[in-house]
């Protein structure tokens, strides 16, 4: 695979305790007000030396590989123990949230170890062990997973039944193989006769008003986007959008960068509870 398929692989990596948004652990202030001062220099020295004006847009770009920049910096330092024990943390608090329960459709993404996102392997078994049954209150669950299918932000969530529909990229991200053993073409999300209820999120870095960053590949905005159009126009209720983050990922809110294509979460859960943010996740969570 080229170089350049393997940064595309990696850009789409690019949840019973109840708390409020001042309640999250210490975000990181310390890069925020010289990152901004530091693209503003930026800026003008590229405008004065090409004549060619900077767009906003650009400056929000250069910001938020700058921010991507430093929260992997603090991801790859992050003591591999408190990792754990916050992976174990954040699924149990999902796992065991009655939104969760409640949900009959989902999608969820596959964490990967060499991003470093929050482990989802429990979850995923749990629904998959579970789907034919129904035990402490969880209803059986329809599971869609995302596959990447080229270098244009275009990706497709997938239903799977069991670990096995799933096979190793070649970056050892673990995606669902487009047919099933039987040579059916798997159920594409986009094309079922019934709405999801949750989507379960990856990021780079969050704060606490629901902005997100991802990966610099465009792919969770394009397809959230496409899905909200979806539900839009078969009258179907909006999806909550949850997003699974490590304590040192949460940010300053207004810190992480927004562009119109940017689509906002409804609530994170982190290792010490769930954060809801809009109000649709106020009702539910």
């Amino acid at each position: 695979m080229t170089k350049m398929g393997l940064l595309q692989r990696l850009a789409v990596r690019m949840t019973p305790q109840l708390i409020t948004p001042t309640a999250a652990s210490p975000p990181l202030p310390s890069f925020t007000h010289s990152l901004r001062r530091n693209l503003r220099s930026s800026a003008a020295a590229a405008m004065s030396a090409t004549n060619t004006p900077v767009t906003p847009l650009d400056l929000i770009f250069k910001e938020k590989k700058s921010l991507r920049a430093k929260v992997k910096k603090q991801l790859r330092s992050m003591d591999p123990n408190l990792r754990s024990q916050q992976d174990d943390a954040i699924q149990n608090i999902v796992l065991d949230s009655p939104w969760f329960k409640s949900c009959k459709r989902l999608c969820a993404y596959i964490s990967c170890p060499a991003l470093r996102e929050v482990d989802t392997s429990k979850i995923l078994s749990a629904i998959l062990n579970n789907s034919s049954q129904d035990n402490d209150a969880q209803v059986r669950k329809k599971l869609y997973v995302p596959r990447v299918e080229d270098k244009n932000s275009y990706m497709r969530m997938l239903n799977i039944s069991r670990m096995d529909d799933l096979i190793a990229n070649s970056m050892d991200i673990l995606e669902p193989s487009p047919f099933d053993a039987d040579g059916n073409e798997r159920e594409n999300v986009m094309f079922a006769n019934e709405p999801v209820d949750l989507f379960i999120l990856p990021g780079l870095a969050f704060d606490k008003s629901g902005r997100r960053l991802g990966r610099g590949g465009g792919y969770y905005d394009t397809f959230l986007a496409k899905y909200q159009e979806l539900a839009n126009d078969r009258k179907w209720k909006k999806p909550l959008f949850v997003a699974l983050s490590y304590s040192t990922q949460i940010l300053e809110d207004g810190v992480v960068p927004m562009t119109p294509n940017d689509v906002p979460i409804d609530a994170l859960v982190l290792s010490s509870g769930v954060i809801p943010i809009t109000p649709a996740a106020n009702e539910i969570i």
